[in-house]
């Protein structure tokens, strides 16, 4: 381990620790249990899958045009079709059991009734496109969301339907991954360059946060139980954590380096981080345990994977779903080896 003072372009010294990751430093006596399920529109991209309240698990269909749902129980897929040229990229499922996803081409938000497949639309207010990337709800039940090639960060009001829209200070900073901090904040990754984004909500105003290294491309973040964020380099195989208190960063070389081409995410009810390692053929799961600062386990993704672009984490069964570029919804969970 050695410890590197680096300045950055705030004009501040931050510490920032970094650690190669053994590449075999899991602990055996822990193992990610893995199923997936074929979904039945070939090539069609499912993805950034969420639980509703009724146990069905619910994905964008992104190149299909779709939304859909499967019962975990039977198996049974369930589509709902899209207004043309919609390609989802993301959904979120509110309390009542509606869809919510994002227009990624054809620039708006919409809510799905699952009870009759009703679709309400939000168009995004401007007159040239954006495209609304990955959504997440606020404390207040609230959207936030990204357009990354709009470069923009948004707020949708779900009760009013009113849209915010902020630009981003850096151009072509392409918003990607978003999450929402204690004060109800969002955090987001810059995915065009090397930099860590604040969004004070009230104002509406970016707080920057330069990386320690310029080649550096977050993808996905997370925050945990002491609003400290995980953010995931896509480029250089970084996972880091930035301690906003104190304005520290810290990193974890993976073995791959920037080979490991990390992508989706997702953080248990344990702290732990699951990290989906996209360069290696098949893809990998690995979990981090974020108090001991050491992966726990790892596991091979049975289909391949292809890409895992994003993972949601259920509370209720403690359970990690993902979708697959090889067209599989897959769920993971940690056990104890041998249960």
């Amino acid at each position: 381990m050695r410890r590197l003072q680096r300045l950055i372009n705030f004009g501040l010294a931050l510490a920032v620790t970094l650690t190669a990751i053994p590449s075999k430093g899991a602990d055996s006596q822990l193992s990610i249990d893995i199923k997936e399920w074929q979904v039945p529109w070939a090539d069609t991209r499912p993805r950034d899958p969420a639980v509703d309240s009724n146990g069905l698990v619910w994905f964008c269909g992104q190149s299909g045009n779709y939304l859909a749902s499967l019962n975990p129980g039977s198996g049974e897929f369930k589509q709902y079709e899209l207004p043309d040229g919609t390609y989802p990229h993301n959904l979120i499922i509110d309390e009542d059991d509606y869809i919510w996803y994002a227009g990624n081409r054809n620039s708006h938000i919409g809510r799905l009734n699952p009870n009759n497949g009703a679709i309400q639309r939000i168009d995004m207010p401007v007159k040239n496109p954006i495209d609304p990337h990955t959504l997440v709800f606020d404390n207040a039940g609230n959207i936030w969301f990204t357009a990354q090639w709009g470069n923009k960060v948004g707020r949708l009001n779900v009760k009013s339907l009113q849209v915010d829209l902020v630009d981003s200070p850096l151009p072509e900073s392409r918003p990607y991954g978003i999450k929402i901090d204690s004060d109800n904040n969002p955090w987001v990754v810059l995915f065009g360059t090397n930099q860590l984004a604040k969004v004070e909500s009230e104002r509406m105003q970016f707080a920057l946060h330069a990386l320690p290294e310029a080649g550096e491309r977050p993808r996905r973040l997370e925050i945990d139980n002491k609003d400290q964020v995980w953010f995931l380099d896509h480029e250089l195989g970084y996972m880091g954590r930035y301690q906003p208190e104190t304005q520290r960063f810290s990193q974890w070389q993976m073995p791959e380096g920037a080979q490991a081409n990390l992508y989706g995410s997702a953080l248990d009810d344990q702290q732990r981080l699951w990290v989906a390692v996209t360069g290696t053929s098949p893809n990998q799961l690995r979990v981090f345990d974020t108090e001991k600062e050491a992966f726990i386990s790892s596991a091979d993704i049975p289909s391949g994977g292809g890409t895992i672009r994003y993972m949601y984490y259920h509370a209720k069964d403690d359970t990690v779903w993902f979708g697959t570029d090889a067209n599989t919804i897959g769920r993971a969970k940690l056990n104890q080896a041998g249960n």
